[in-house]
Order: C-alpha cells, then structure tokens, then sequence
C-alpha cells in the first residue's frame, strides 16, 4: 500500500496522545523516588522497589503489539489499546499518592507503569502505520514534542502548585505532601483526555484485504499465539534492530540512573540532607522536579530541530550528537554546586532525550515488516527494559560497595553510559538511507 502524505495537523492530532502519556510517566519519574523515601526506603532499596516498572513494560509492550496487528474494529487496529490504557492509568495515578505503606506503593508502581504501557506501545506503531517512510522521523518528533511539553508541566506540577498556588509540599512522617497528591490527580485528568483526543480525531487504514486479515486471526488463536510468535519475530529480527539493541542498552542504563538517583542526588550534594521530614530536602525535591521540566522543556524544542540536524548530516550522525550532549549533561551535575546553575546540565540531557525518543524508532521503522509494526514494536521494549532491569539489580550493590553510598556517582556512572550509546551509534545500519544512497 502506498501511504498518502497527512497534514502537519494530521500527524499532531495523532501523536497528542502522547501529551497525557507522558504527563503520568513525568509525574512517576520525578515523584516515585521521592514518594519511596518518604514511606520509608533507604536509597540501596530504592533501585529494586524501581523494577516493576520496566519488567512490567518487557511483558505487556510486546504482548500488546502483537494483540493490536490483529484487531480491528470500529475504533480501529491501535486505539482500542489506547483507550483501555488511559482509564486504567489513570485510577492509578489517583491512587499512587494516597499509598499508605512501602509494599502498596511498589504495587501501584506495577499497576501504573503496566496501563501506561498497554497505551504508549501502539501509538510507536501508529506511525509507522500512518506515515511514509518519508514523513516517519517528522512523526516520532511531533511525539517526542507532546512528550516534552507534557513532561515540562507534570514535573513542575508539585514546584507550581506550592509557589504559586500555596499548596503544602511538607508532611508528616510516613505522610505523602499535599503538592505531590494534587498533581498525580491532575495527571489523571491530562492522560485520559489527551488519550480520548488521538482516539477520536485519528482515523487508521484498514487492512488491505480483510479476508486474509481474518483468516491469519483465526489461524493465531489460542494462548501460546502470542509466545510463540514474539519468540520468532525476536530470532527473526532485522540487523539493524540487534544493532540499535546495543545503543539502546547504554542509553536507557543512563536514563535509568538519572530517574531514581536524582532526587537524591541534589538533596544531598547540592541540599545537603537525606532528611524527607525537613524543608531543605523538599524544596531539592521540587528543584529536581523543575530541572526534570527543564529537560524536557529542551527536549521540545530539540524534538523540531534534530530533524533539521538529520536532514543536513544523517539520523544516525544527529542522533550521535544528541547522546554526546546528554552524557556531558549528566557528568557535569557533579561539577556544579550551585543548584540553579543545574538548569545548564539539562540542556544537554534534554536533547538527548529528544533524540532517544525519534530517533531510533525512525530508523528502526524501515527496516521492519509492515505485518509484524506492532510486535517488532513491543519487542524493540525489550532493549529499553533489559538496561533498567539490570540497572535496578546492581545498582544497589553499586551504591554500597563501589559509589560510596553517594548518589551523584550514579549520575555520573549514567553520563559515561551516554558516551558509550553514543560511540555504539556508528555501528548502526540505517535502511532507509541506504535505500536512498
């Protein structure tokens, strides 16, 4: 089939979506740590109580894709996923804050991070459903906006609401702050309406010949379907998906750090207390709430120019650039005392994050089957959880013995990761430019 060019509205209609998703990722990145610490977790515990959230993403994404190749209905092949994933993230996010012990908390990580993935899997795959190979790293740039813009205010959300509208972001002992429990309302509201938006404004291709569509369903029943075809499809995978495998196990190791060692990071080194209870470890968790919107704020405004970069050199040379800026902005926050001078290190990191949301998945997107988007989709999670999986194993044994128990080791542990992604890179076949060579 040949895919005609969409608008820019078009693809901005399919891609809000991403606004909400990544509103409850935002809240969940800068907050879980915080909310961890303050229901009681030492800072070793706290990478082992972080691995429900990939090791849910490395069961639910690929399942899903494979499930959303095969349906179609009246709300079409991905959006029935979108949809279901919304509502249930977002009864997770109301009641995430309200946890009242350690292990509750942990739970309702799984149950969160698992909705937001059963939502953010099909909307990679719409693009490469919807877009000509021409237009794809447009697509996953217009994502990688909605999710800088989204991330900006739900990481400044808890900062906004005390500074701005006087809302407590102290509590008792044990007690999650007001700020923090307003703001993961907020998100379930921002997730499920941006969601419905995309659900309802986008309309997907059919299958091309519906016949054969149903007769390969009816073919694939049954519950060891799904196994068995995610099993093939991974031996079966294209070369350049194993050679992005690698860049994408240095760059999300890197993220990985800087998500669940921030907070403490900045409390301690530039806050100087370990102390949930005290003012001074609150307003660094709000900081680090506001240098988080800080990235991302970058990262949307690198979403429109990293294309530009890619056009004029390669994807592969504009995604190198963009990982070297990340791995220089995470070291320096060890060089850095001043806390407001922290936004500097952002930068880098945000056009990182930029590039490591598009530019992969646009490479990736022309060397897969068109049959086999969604689950080769949910398959390419795996080389995004597997990095966080082992983070969340051994960086807990990496903070007692090696790190010396300080958390801006880890920070800088996650730059040298970035600087490896980036040196991985070159090694990257992109198909669609050696098409076009």
């Amino acid at each position: 089939m040949i895919k005609p060019r969409l608008s820019f509205w078009q693809i901005w209609n399919m891609s809000f979506g991403f606004l909400g998703i990544q509103f409850g990722f935002a809240l969940q990145n800068a907050n879980v740590s915080r909310i961890f610490e303050t229901l009681g977790a030492r800072l070793d515990e706290i990478p082992i109580l972080w691995v429900a959230a990939p090791a849910t993403g490395l069961i639910v994404q690929p399942i899903i894709g494979y499930m959303s190749d095969r349906t179609w209905g009246r709300l079409g092949r991905r959006r029935p996923y979108f949809l279901s994933g919304a509502i249930l993230a977002s009864l997770a996010l109301l009641v995430m804050p309200n946890s009242p012990v350690l292990w509750f908390a942990a739970m309702m990580l799984w149950v969160m991070d698992a909705s937001i993935n059963i939502s953010m899997e099909p909307f990679r795959a719409l693009v490469a459903d919807l877009l000509p190979a021409e237009q794809r790293t447009t697509g996953f740039a217009v994502q990688s906006f909605f999710i800088g813009i989204g991330a900006i205010v739900a990481s400044a959300f808890p900062y906004m609401l005390t500074n701005w509208a006087g809302v407590p972001n102290t509590a008792p002992r044990g007690e999650i702050p007001p700020s923090v429990i307003y703001s993961f309302y907020a998100g379930a509201v921002a997730f499920l309406g941006a969601v419905g938006w995309t659900v309802f404004r986008t309309r997907e291709y059919p299958p091309e010949n519906m016949e054969e569509f149903a007769r390969e369903r009816a073919l694939r029943k049954g519950p060891m379907a799904a196994p068995r075809e995610i099993l093939a499809s991974l031996r079966e995978m294209p070369r350049t998906m194993g050679q992005l495998a690698v860049v994408q196990f240095f760059s999300w190791f890197a993220l990985f750090c800087m998500w669940i060692y921030t907070t403490g990071a900045v409390t301690s080194h530039h806050f100087h207390t370990t102390d949930p209870t005290t003012s001074a470890y609150n307003q660094g968790a709000d900081w680090v709430g506001v240098l988080f919107s800080v990235y991302n704020g970058f990262a949307a405004a690198a979403a429109f120019l990293i294309p530009m970069l890619a056009a004029r050199t390669s994807r592969k040379a504009a995604h190198i650039v963009s990982l070297v800026c990340g791995g220089a902005g995470l070291a320096s926050m060890w060089l850095i005392s001043d806390p407001g001078l922290l936004v500097l290190s952002m930068v880098g990191v945000g056009i990182a994050w930029a590039s490591i949301l598009s530019m992969p998945y646009a490479i990736l997107a022309g060397a897969l089957p068109p049959k086999k988007m969604g689950v080769y989709m949910g398959i390419f999670n795996f080389f995004i959880v597997i990095p966080q999986i082992a983070a969340a194993g051994i960086l807990g044994a990496l903070m007692k013995h090696l790190l010396g128990g300080n958390p801006m080791n880890a920070i800088v542990l996650g730059g040298l990761s970035m600087f490896a992604a980036a040196g991985a890179t070159f090694f990257v076949q992109d198909v669609d430019e050696v098409k076009r060579g």
